[in-house]
């Protein structure tokens, strides 16, 4: 499963992405995509975001289960200690 949150960023990259996943909440999308899908949305965030931010949690193999990406400024940091992210705001 995926999430990614965004924030500040033009309607049109979140329809956009509501091609691929369900958003729940303004800014926060959830599904199930493959690798390489997961890996083109983000570069198609990227290139669209302007001056927004976006986080992506994606599965990995870790004690916490995900793994996270992060462009822009969000309003919360994540901060990876010894292999664990937290959140600092």
């Amino acid at each position: 499963m995926v999430i990614l949150i965004l924030e500040n960023v033009r309607p049109t990259l979140r329809g956009e992405l509501s091609r691929w996943l369900f958003e729940v909440k303004t800014g926060v999308f959830v599904g199930k995509l493959s690798a390489l899908v997961r890996e083109e949305l983000w570069q198609l965030i990227g290139q669209q975001l302007g001056r927004g931010s976006a986080v992506m949690l994606q599965p990995a193999s870790n004690e916490q289960g995900f793994s996270a990406k992060t462009l822009g400024n969000p309003s919360r940091r994540l901060v990876d200690i010894e292999g664990l992210f937290l959140v600092k705001t």
